[in-house]
């Protein structure tokens, strides 16, 4: 599957592993802010086809989790996960053809009492 920022300047292309099966929100402070519904791929699945020089890290916390967004228009396109750092969770609204609004209700994870922290 094909993904790409909002300029075009980052793509992707993405094997889910579940599809969208796993479709979630995180309720942490950050992703309440992005309000990404996001879905999952292992590390080997996702590889960038143009732009890695474009994407930009961000990490906050305990620095575990990276996110991945577009310099040009900052759209947010992955992040290696906090809580299996051998997996992406992919931005669904990058998917070429996927409108998250067809997803429907999709459930949130809690990420304010993260498992990590326990």
């Amino acid at each position: 599957m094909k993904g790409t920022c909002h300029c075009g300047a980052v793509e992707i292309e993405v094997e889910l592993l579940n599809g969208f099966a796993d479709a979630r929100r995180c309720d942490c402070s950050f992703c309440r802010r992005r309000g990404t519904i996001a879905v999952t791929a292992r590390l080997s699945d996702l590889r960038v086809v143009r732009g890695a020089e474009n994407l930009t890290l961000y990490q906050f916390g305990t620095r575990t989790a990276k996110h991945w967004f577009c310099r040009t228009c900052g759209n947010y396109t992955h992040h290696q996960r906090r809580s299996n750092p051998g997996e992406y969770g992919v931005n669904v609204a990058i998917l070429e053809g996927v409108n998250p609004r067809d997803l429907g209700e999709v459930p949130w994870t809690d990420g304010v009492n993260h498992p990590s922290d326990r």
